[in-house]
């Protein structure tokens, strides 16, 4: 293990073991030089790798903080690596996908009131309307990141908008098979709604997890040779 990899392993384990908590300040790089049995370089390095996850706060002036720790400000960090993905890891990520979206839709069943029933329908309505693929793929995002906060769970809305997010570069709506991807995904947009509206979990469930199958689907279809 280098010397970077070691001071990072310690600084994990001070955190983990409740050492260092929530909102402390770290302490000198002398003194945690000195307990993880590394130099000032190494100690930086892995200080910086903690801050870009989101764990540690380094403040201009006033030194380095361990973050509040909260779930889905953690998960955004893995924004940085998924972003990075080849489709055929993207299509690796659907079925996880696919549990998710439907977990969550299952939740926003019995948690989703009448006045956000009326939106989400307003809002399929523009997204039915709508040919442009940039609109398309931003009213589609709007639609399943509202059911993931009517769930009531944000790292869990946290991990489906990174997985989303970059599923959403690969634009099959610019294929030749548009008409009928658009066809299908507004159906199925629309039989999730019935589902919540219905507070119908299974219902809501099943609706979500057919409507991931079935762009996992036309993803697999328009894999060039190069991604298979």
């Amino acid at each position: 293990m280098g010397a970077m990899e070691t001071a990072l392993h310690g600084l994990r384990a001070l955190i983990a073991d409740g050492d260092l908590r929530p909102g402390d300040r770290l302490p000198s790089e002398g003194e945690l030089c000195e307990r993880l049995g590394v130099s000032r370089g190494p100690l930086r390095e892995a200080i910086r790798t903690l801050s870009a996850l989101g764990v540690i706060d380094t403040r201009h002036g006033s030194g380095s903080y361990v973050s509040e720790l909260h779930a889905a400000d953690l998960i955004k960090g893995l924004g940085l690596t998924v972003g990075l993905l080849p489709l055929d890891s993207i299509i690796e990520l659907y079925e996880l996908r696919r549990a998710l979206e439907a977990h969550a839709a299952s939740l926003a069943a019995a948690r989703v009131d009448p006045e956000t029933i009326a939106r989400l329908d307003a809002l399929l309505d523009r997204l039915e309307a709508v040919t442009d693929d940039e609109a398309l793929s931003e009213l589609d995002n709007e639609f399943h990141s509202a059911i993931a906060d009517i769930a009531g769970n944000d790292a869990l809305a946290t991990l489906l908008d990174v997985l989303r997010s970059r599923s959403r570069a690969y634009r099959i709506f610019t294929t030749d098979d548009a008409a009928q991807i658009k066809l299908l995904s507004d159906a199925g947009h629309r039989s999730i709604l019935r589902g919540l509206e219905a507070r119908d979990p299974v219902a809501a469930s099943a609706a979500a997890a057919g409507h991931v199958a079935q762009t996992e689907f036309w993803l697999r279809k328009h894999q060039s040779p190069q991604q298979a």
